[in-house]
C-alpha cells in the first residue's frame, strides 16, 4: 500500500528547498498584459475554488500587486464553495471567471450537465484531492476509511471522484458515510470528532494542524489517479466567443498573481491576512509553500498551461473510470490560447 502524507514541520522545510531548487519563475513584470481598447476598466467577479484560505491568496495577490489593474480590469474576488455552486454562479451570470476543479468540470461537461463553460487555464497541474484525517484517528490507508464518515462541502470534487478513486485504492465505497457541509465547517468537524476525516485539498493540511493542534495524516487521490489536473480556471463559453481579449487580461493577471505568490509564499499570507484579516499569514504562506510543486509546469512552459494530449489522458481516464461517457474532446471543453500574459518558468 503507498505511503500516506504525515506533513511535520522538518518535512515541509525540506519541501521547500527542493522545490525552491526545482523550478523558478520568470519575472512578472517583464510580460505586460495589452490594455482594453479605450482605456475603458471593466468590472468582473471571480470566485475562489473554495473559500477564502493560503492557497486562494494569488487571487489578491494580483490585486494589491496591481497586475489586475494593469490590465484594464477591477475585479470583485468572492469566496468560491464547491464545484456545483460556482458553476451555477457562473451560468446564472452572477459572476465571470471562477476556480473549480478540474475532474467535476470535465465530469459536469461530459455529462451534459453543464456545457456554458470553458476551461481556460490551470491553477495546479496536478489534483491536490486527498481526505485528511488527524494522527491518531487509525486512518492510514485507504481501506481503513471503511465504516467512517468523511466530511467534504456539498457538492464536492474529493466526493464525486471518490468511487474512482476507491475503485482504485481497493475501498468499498458504499461503506463510506459523507457528511455535506460547507467548505468553512469542514475543520471543525473535523477537531470536533463529528467526522473522522475530510475531503480537502492537500496544502490545507497546515490550517488543520493548527486547529487541532495535531499532525495530519494525508491520502491523497493522486497516488492512485496521476493524470488528472488540480483547480482550473473557467469562464461561461458566451464570454469567450464574444470578449475573449477580456479572457485573456483576467486570466493573464490571475496567473501573474499565481506566479508572485509561489516565489514570495510570506508576501502572500500578509498580503491575505490584508483582505482576510481572520487568515493566519504565516498559515497561507505555508500553503502557498506547499502549493509550489502542485503548480507549476515543466521548465519553459507557461504558468497556467493546459497541454492537449495531457487534457485527452485525463478524459481517457474518467472515461475509462465510467465517470463520463464517450465522446468528449478536449477542443470542446479548453480553450488552449488565452493565457494572456502569463509568465514562463525559466529553471
Amino acid at each position: 500500500m503507498p505511503p500516506t502524507c504525515m506533513l511535520t514541520r522538518r518535512q515541509l522545510g525540506v519541501a521547500t528547498a527542493v522545490a525552491t531548487a526545482v523550478a523558478t519563475v520568470a519575472g512578472c513584470d517583464r510580460d505586460r498584459p495589452s490594455q482594453p481598447a479605450g482605456g475603458r476598466t471593466d468590472r468582473v467577479t471571480y470566485l475562489t475554488g473554495f473559500g477564502v484560505s493560503g492557497r486562494e491568496s494569488h487571487a489578491w495577490v494580483a490585486q494589491a500587486k496591481g497586475f489586475f489593474a494593469e490590465a484594464g480590469l477591477e475585479v470583485a474576488i468572492e469566496p468560491g464553495a464547491a464545484g456545483d455552486s460556482n458553476h451555477q454562479i457562473l451560468a446564472a451570470g452572477k459572476a465571470q471567471f471562477a476556480g473549480v476543479d478540474a475532474s467535476g468540470a470535465f465530469i459536469r461537461y461530459g455529462r451534459g450537465a453543464d456545457t456554458s463553460f470553458q476551461i481556460v487555464a490551470a491553477v495546479q497541474q496536478t489534483t491536490l484531492l486527498s481526505i485528511v484525517t488527524l494522527d491518531g484517528n487509525r486512518i492510514n490507508s485507504p481501506r481503513d476509511l471503511e465504516g467512517r464518515r468523511i466530511g467534504v462541502g456539498t457538492g464536492a470534487a474529493p466526493k464525486t471522484l471518490f468511487p474512482a478513486y476507491a475503485k482504485l485504492a481497493g475501498v468499498d465505497a458504499a461503506k463510506v458515510t459523507w457528511i455535506d457541509s460547507t467548505p468553512q465547517q469542514l475543520t471543525p468537524l473535523l477537531v470536533a470528532g463529528q467526522v473522522d476525516a475530510i475531503g480537502l485539498f492537500v496544502v490545507g493540511t497546515p490550517a488543520v494542524e493548527k486547529a487541532a493542534r495535531r499532525k495530519t495524516v494525508v491520502l491523497p487521490y493522486s497516488t492512485y489517479i496521476s493524470d488528472l489536473y488540480g483547480t482550473v480556471l473557467v469562464t461561461p463559453k458566451a464570454l469567450v466567443e464574444h470578449d475573449p481579449d477580456l479572457v485573456r487580461r483576467f486570466t493573464g493577471a490571475l496567473l501573474r498573481g499565481l506566479a508572485y505568490a509561489i516565489e514570495h509564499p510570506d508576501e502572500a499570507g500578509q498580503i491575505l491576512h490584508r483582505a482576510a484579516p481572520t487568515q493566519d499569514p504565516a498559515v497561507a504562506a505555508q500553503e502557498m509553500t506547499l502549493m509550489r510543486p502542485y503548480a507549476l509546469p515543466a521548465r519553459g512552459a507557461s504558468v497556467g498551461v493546459l497541454d492537449p494530449s495531457r487534457v485527452a489522458r485525463c478524459i481517457a481516464v474518467l472515461q475509462s473510470l465510467a465517470l463520463i461517457p464517450p465522446g468528449l474532446t478536449g477542443e470542446q471543453l479548453v480553450r488552449f490560447d488565452l493565457l494572456g500574459a502569463a509568465p514562463k518558468v525559466t529553471a
